[in-house]
C-alpha cells in the first residue's frame, strides 16, 4: 500500500463485532449492481461533483454569527490535503466515492503534543486521505471503544478507531453504522428498473437503425440466367450501387427495380427526454442543469435540494472529527464556502449588499461571504454604515461629538479622518 501503510495503527485485541440494532452483523462490502455503466447516471453524477469541486473548505472561528479565518494547521491540509491532490481533486474523490458508495471515509494524519500553558492535547495534522475499501466491518475492544476494519481491493487490511476517521453518509435512513440500505449498500431497485428500460429502447432504435440499411429492393431480371451469370449481373450491380455519385442506377430492358416500402419507427424524443428526467430526478439533477442551459431559478432550486444538503454533510463531518470537544466549543468549525456556486448574479447581490450596508446590518466579512468569498482576519469585527460610511460600533458617539472615527470617502474609497 505504501504511504497507506503509514495512515494506520496496530490493531485492538480482544475485538467482537460491534452490536447492530436490527441484529445484522455490521459488515458492508461496496459492491452491488453496476448502474454506473450508464452515460445518463454518469453525466447526472459528474454534473454533481463538477459544482462540489469548487467549494473553498476554511476553518473559521465564530464571533457571534461572524465567521472569522483562523490560521491553523487545519486550514494547511484543507488548502493542500495530501501529497497527491490538490483541494479541487481532493473534493473530487470525496464525492464521487460518496455519491457512489453512499459512504466515504477519511483518514486525517497527525501528531500530537500538550500545549504547556494550557495543559491541553494539541494536533498538528499534516495530511487528509480519502480511501475506498472494498469491505467495512464495525467492531469493539472489551472497553467497548468502537473500531473500524477497512479491507482493501489488493487484501491489505487494517483496523483504527473509528473516532479517528472521517465518515460521511448518504441516504443515511435504516443503518445505523452506514449509509445506504440494511446492508450499507446503495439501493438502486428503483433506479435499475429504469435504466433496464431505457437500454431496452436505445437497443431498438439500434436495431431499427440497422434494419433500415437492409434489403431496401428487389431487382428482377427478365430472363432467365444460368448460376454464372446471375453471380456476373449480381457483382454488376453491386459496382454500379456503389460507383453511383448521383443516387441513379441505370437499368437495361433485362432488369426492372422494385423498391421495398419499409416505415423505420423510432422512440419519440419526448419518451427518450422523460426517461431521461427520470434518471437524472434519482440524483436531483434537472435537465436544464446538465445542459448548462438553465435560469437562475432553476440553479437555485438545484443548489438547495441537491448541492446544499451535500455540503452540509461534508461541513459537520469535518468540524466533528478534525477538532476536540473544547475547540468546538469556542466556535471553531469547517465551512465550505460556494465562491463559484453563487447563483445570485453579481449585480443582485451588489443591490441586496447596498439595502442592508447603510443600516451597518451585515459585517465586511459577512459581504465578503455573500460574494462567496473568503473572509478575510483583517476585516473581523469591522462594520460600516452610512454617514457616509461609518464603524456602526462608534457611531452613536460620533453623532454626540465624543471621539474621532473613520469615515470612507464614498467619493474617494478611502478611510478619512474626521474631527
Amino acid at each position: 500500500m505504501g504511504w497507506l501503510d503509514k495512515l494506520f495503527r496496530r490493531e485492538p485485541k480482544n475485538r467482537t463485532f460491534a452490536p447492530s440494532l436490527n441484529g445484522w452483523t455490521p459488515i458492508y462490502t461496496q459492491f452491488g449492481t453496476n448502474i454506473y455503466a450508464s452515460d445518463v447516471v454518469q453525466q447526472a453524477l459528474k454534473c454533481i461533483v463538477d459544482e462540489m469541486k469548487k467549494l473553498n473548505p476554511t476553518h473559521v472561528r465564530m464571533n457571534g454569527s461572524e465567521p472569522v479565518p483562523v490560521k491553523s494547521t487545519v486550514q494547511d491540509v484543507l488548502n493542500e490535503p495530501n501529497h497527491l491532490m490538490t483541494t479541487s481533486e481532493f473534493l473530487e474523490k470525496v464525492v464521487w466515492l460518496l455519491l457512489m458508495n453512499y459512504n466515504v471515509f477519511i483518514i486525517p494524519t497527525y501528531y500530537t503534543w500538550v500545549d504547556e500553558k494550557t495543559g491541553q492535547e494539541r494536533r498538528y495534522y499534516d495530511g487528509l486521505f480519502p480511501i475506498n475499501p472494498v469491505q467495512v466491518d464495525f467492531i469493539e475492544d472489551a472497553s467497548g471503544r468502537l473500531f473500524v476494519h477497512f479491507l482493501f481491493c489488493n487484501g491489505h487490511d487494517t483496523t483504527i478507531p473509528y473516532d479517528s476517521c472521517i465518515h460521511i453518509k448518504y441516504n443515511y435512513s435504516v443503518n445505523e453504522y452506514m449509509g445506504g440500505n440494511l446492508m450499507g449498500q446503495p439501493d438502486h431497485e428503483a433506479l435499475l428498473e429504469t435504466l433496464r428500460l431505457n437500454h431496452d429502447l436505445l437497443k431498438g432504435v439500434a436495431r431499427a437503425m440497422n434494419a433500415s440499411y437492409a434489403v431496401n429492393g428487389i431487382v428482377k431480371y427478365n430472363t432467365l440466367l444460368d448460376d454464372g451469370k446471375t453471380e456476373a449481373a449480381l457483382r454488376e450491380l453491386e459496382n454500379k450501387l456503389r460507383n453511383s455519385e448521383s443516387g441513379f442506377l441505370p437499368l437495361d430492358l433485362k432488369a426492372e427495380f422494385t423498391p421495398l416500402q419499409r416505415e423505420t419507427e423510432l422512440v419519440d424524443k419526448d419518451t427518450l427526454e422523460f426517461i431521461d428526467s427520470k434518471i437524472l430526478r434519482n440524483w436531483g439533477v434537472p435537465l436544464a442543469i446538465l445542459t448548462g442551459d438553465y435560469t437562475k431559478e432553476q440553479y437555485e432550486a438545484f443548489y438547495q435540494k441537491t448541492l446544499e444538503p451535500l455540503i452540509i454533510s461534508i461541513s459537520q463531518a469535518f468540524t466533528k472529527k478534525l477538532f476536540t470537544s473544547r475547540e468546538k466549543a469556542f466556535g471553531n468549525r469547517v465551512e465550505l464556502y460556494p465562491k463559484d456556486l453563487i447563483f445570485m448574479t453579481v449585480q443582485q447581490t451588489l443591490e441586496m449588499i447596498n439595502i442592508l450596508s447603510p443600516t451597518g446590518a451585515l459585517f465586511e466579512n459577512e459581504k465578503r461571504v455573500a460574494l462567496g468569498l473568503r473572509p478575510l482576519p483583517e476585516l473581523e469585527g469591522k462594520r460600516l454604515m452610512s454617514l457616509n460610511w461609518v464603524d456602526a460600533d462608534k457611531a452613536n458617539q460620533y453623532q454626540m461629538g465624543k471621539v474621532n472615527v473613520d469615515v470612507v470617502d464614498e467619493s474617494k474609497q478611502e478611510t478619512i479622518t474626521e474631527e
